[in-house]
This record gives structure tokens, sequence and C-alpha cells, in this order.
């Protein structure tokens, strides 16, 4: 029973620190990136070039299937595809702008997780922090029984729930305080899209 409820406060202890890091994290970016003006000028472009270039291929669309005459439709295809082209390359150079501006603290930000997760690798080194629901298979159980001793599948290692925690803690993170990528920028392949289920 003690050993259960020591398993389960370790995992707690990784959790709570993969939070308090994530907030960490975001606040540098906040301060070195989010509340300058060039990002947010960055961030509006892309908004509008993204909402701009949505209604020009909606109407593109609809003007193609109503249009009469073969010689006028080629004309006014060639034209708007010119300037759906135009608002296109806007849009990836400001999304490569803003991608660009985040390399500031994404190096400070690289230290600080380094920092973290040297500390808890020295706490928990060659010590499991979970248990697994299921008995992970291939590569995965790899990467989750990493450092560990002994040959039970179900056990967890710190770098493996540190991890997990790091990826979905700070997205939802990002997503809750307005941080995350513009939409705009996702569809320009820079930026991953955010999965619309998580919302």
């Amino acid at each position: 029973m003690m050993m259960a409820s020591s398993k389960y406060s370790d995992s707690l202890v990784v959790v709570g620190i993969s939070v308090c890091t994530a907030f960490l994290c975001e606040g540098i970016s906040w301060l070195l990136i989010y509340r300058t003006s060039s990002y947010k000028s960055l961030r509006s472009s892309i908004d509008k070039a993204a909402k701009k270039l949505e209604i020009m291929k909606n109407t593109s669309s609809s003007a193609s299937s109503s249009a009469s005459s073969a010689s006028t439709s080629s004309l006014a295809k060639r034209s708007k595809t010119k300037k759906i082209d135009r608002v296109e390359t806007s849009l990836k150079e400001s999304s490569r702008d803003l991608s660009l501006s985040k390399f500031k603290s994404g190096a400070v930000v690289a230290v600080v997780l380094f920092i973290v997760f040297g500390l808890l690798n020295s706490l928990f080194e060659g010590k499991p922090v979970a248990k697994l629901p299921f008995s992970p298979v291939g590569f995965l159980q790899k990467m989750s029984h990493r450092g560990l001793a002994g040959d039970d599948p179900t056990d967890c290692s710190m770098a493996f729930l540190y991890f997990l925690c790091s990826i979905s803690i700070r997205t939802n993170l990002q997503k809750f305080l307005g941080f995350a990528p513009p939409r705009g920028a996702a569809n320009t392949g820079l930026f991953p899209m955010p999965d619309p289920k998580s919302n």
C-alpha cells in the first residue's frame, strides 16, 4: 500500500513540476515575444490574410460554377488565381516571420526545460513513477520503460511521463491563454494545426 502511494506521489510530483514549468515557459514567452508590438502586428496580419483568403476561395468557387461564357470565365479565373496566390504568399511570409520571432524565447525555454529535466532525472533516475493501464508495444515500451530496472512493461519512467505532460499541458495552456498559433499560420504548414476535438 505504501509502495503504491509512493508511486502516486512521484507521478504527482512530475505532473506538478510539468505544470509549473509550462506556466514558467509561457511567462518567458510572453515577456520576450507575445507582448511585443511586432508579434501582435504579425498575428493580426495573419488573421486578416487568412480570412481574406478564405473569402476569395469561396467566392472563386461560386463564381466559376455560375459563369456562362467560357472565355470570360477563363479570364476571371486567372485573375482570381493570381490574387489568391499573392494573398497566400503574403500569408506564408507573415507566418515565417512569426515563427522566426519565436526563436528568441525558444532558446531560453529550451534551457529551462533542460534544467528541469536534469533535476527530475537526478530525483527519479532508474525509478518508476507511475503504472500504465496497459502494456506498451514496440518502440513505445522502449520509451516508457527507458532506464528502468526489471521487466514489468507497465512501469512508467519519469522521462516518458514528463514528455507526455509537457506536450499536453503546454499545448492546452497556450490555447487557454490565447497564445496558440493563429489558424491561418497553421494552414501554411509552419505551425501544426490544433486538433478540433481538443477545443
